[in-house]
């Protein structure tokens, strides 16, 4: 990957079969380690389920009421899952990862167009950039999320793709080609991944695309070739696409474009009544955590952008382009009212092109630095791994005790590996050896694995109700069980896997339950005198409490 070695008699295939395997790694591997978490995931996977089993695929419903947070695209993918009887896990995060791989296709494809092709695979942005962003933390998190999410950023990323195809085709990147070429399949296929992306989250995917395109159009001036991507055919595409199913669920549903439209995104956008308000600034440090391990090759690809701004050449560069891509989303979301880590994530595939191809710059076999950029780059690729070994100890000693006593010693030898490997990754640097890209991506193959394997299942209980809900599923009285004062992530979680909304549990209520509550719920009964029997502690995050009959 990273290499001094130039022979070009050497084949690149093994190489590409290697970093094939490490993104199917990634972005597939142990989907369901873990059952659903968070308040979202459940919803989500709930609507999915309900449309598989009701056959109503166009008004999205949550315990039976219609729901209108999100769009249609995701439930519908979840859904066949469902269809094809998947575990709940898969169907619920298939989707995202077969996103992300559609991502890094896209990507790797650009990367090949624009920036060529070589036998090392540090010569061939078209195979690592998909490396780099398959192996990033956004990537690997957003993969295994059941949400919209990385939907959305394939789908733009894809629109996005087929701009640059089509811009590409008249000339207006630059390109190797000496004749211009028809950019019909282009636009289509822009109108149908903007029309999808509007499906999958909403008017959003027109501003960010939109967006990009404008101000790429105003650093260059090429005004006549971005008008060009509003041609009729697109226009026409995304119409065929996106607006069926929102005329529909419109008509079914009278309230849909105001609770949509209004509540959940312009309300969402200008005030922050959704509870997520964030400092301006509060995107800068998501996507340098989003990157990692390969954030510090942000500092070549800044290089050259100052390259290109000394120079004035960017005017037809295609890393221009690209760039708009990558920084807009962070901008328009950086003056949201409402912030979520999420929301920058269509950002993240073009900034793992605009990484690979920096670093195939300054490690050009024609650079006189590259021996001591190879060394700079390795030893910092390696010191990233040895800060993120201490993090996970740190995010360990956090976890509540009964967490550490299950996954405790598998963080530690995870952190190990880590560690081990950074030292590696520093020494092969400094004696000035080939490999230091080669084995982060390595290394974050072993993570993921580790974490899917030793780490995540005995966290099962801490995080998810999945583990909960078997156990409550051979309860003589399921009719009795209650939750009481439980955050919105365990009561979305137990819905979803009961099959059922569990009710809330009141004290005006006479009869003997088994009621799922936290420790201050706890307190709350046993000051009420209706504790009945021992307490099981074993379980992390609920307290489960056998309720007496009240007295009469």
């Amino acid at each position: 990957m990273i290499e001094t070695n130039d022979k070009p008699s050497r084949s690149g295939r093994p190489r590409r079969i290697a970093a094939a395997v490490a993104i199917g790694v990634c972005l597939f591997g142990q989907l369901g380690a873990i059952g659903l978490v968070g308040p979202d995931e459940p919803r989500y996977v709930w609507i999915a389920r309900a449309m598989a089993q009701t056959g109503d695929w166009i008004t999205p419903r949550l315990y039976g009421q219609p729901w209108f947070e999100k769009p249609v695209l995701y439930y519908w993918a979840a859904a066949v899952g469902f269809l094809l009887h998947l575990p709940a896990e898969w169907a619920a995060r298939l989707p995202s990862a077969l996103a992300a791989l559609a991502a890094a296709c896209a990507i790797g494809w650009l990367a090949r167009k624009h920036y060529g092709t070589g036998l090392g695979l540090l010569e061939n942005p078209g195979v690592l950039s998909p490396l780099v962003f398959s192996t990033s933390v956004a990537a690997i998190g957003f993969a295994r999320s059941a949400g919209p999410d990385m939907l959305f950023s394939a789908c733009l990323a894809l629109a996005m793709t087929s701009a640059a195809c089509a811009l590409r085709r008249k000339g207006a990147l630059r390109s190797d080609q000496l004749r211009l070429q028809d950019d019909s399949l282009p636009l289509l296929l822009l109108g149908v991944f903007l029309g999808l992306g509007v499906l999958a989250k909403g008017p959003a995917a027109l501003v960010l695309a939109g967006g990009a395109i404008f101000f790429w159009a105003l650093g260059t001036k090429q005004w006549r070739a971005a008008m060009r991507l509003s041609h009729p055919l697109a226009i026409g595409a995304f119409v065929v696409v996106a607006l069926p199913w929102y005329l529909l669920c419109a008509l079914r549903n009278p309230d849909f474009f105001r609770v949509f439209l209004l509540e959940h995104n312009f309300q969402r956008y200008l005030t922050p009544e959704f509870h997520h308000p964030q400092p301006f600034w509060f995107f800068l440090p998501i996507v340098l955590v989003a990157l990692l391990p390969w954030t510090v090759l942000l500092w070549p690809a800044t290089q050259q952008a100052a390259r290109l701004w000394r120079e004035r050449s960017w005017h037809s560069s295609p890393g221009f382009f690209f760039a708009c891509w990558a920084i807009f989303p962070v901008l328009f979301f950086s003056f949201s009212q409402s912030k979520l880590p999420g929301y920058i994530l269509p950002s993240i595939p073009p900034f793992a092109l605009l990484l690979a191809a920096a670093l195939k710059r300054v490690a050009g076999a024609d650079v006189p630095e590259r021996p001591r950029n190879l060394k700079l780059i390795g030893i910092a690729l390696g010191s990233t791994w040895i800060a993120l070994a201490l993090a996970a100890l740190l995010w360990a000693h956090r976890l509540p005790q009964t967490a550490r006593d299950a996954a405790g010693r598998d963080v530690f030898a995870a952190a190990g590996v880590a560690v081990a490997g950074g030292l590696a990754v520093t020494v092969l640097a400094m004696l000035g050896k080939r490999g230091s890209a080669a084995l982060t991506a390595l290394l974050a193959v072993l993570c993921v694995e580790i974490a899917g394997v030793l780490i995540l299942p005995p966290l099962g209980a801490s995080f998810s109700a999945r583990p909960h809900a078997q156990l409550l599923r051979n309860d003589a009285h399921p009719d009795r069980i209650f939750s009481y004062r439980l955050p919105r992530s365990w009561n979305f979680g137990l819905h979803f896997y009961m099959g059922r909304e569990l009710s809330e549990w009141s004290s005006s209520d006479p009869n003997a339950a088994l009621v799922l509550t936290t420790p201050d719920g706890l307190r709350e009964i046993q000051r009420l005198g209706r504790v009945h029997g021992e307490l099981n502690e074993s379980f992390q995050g609920i307290v489960y409490v056998s309720v007496a009959p009240a007295p009469r």
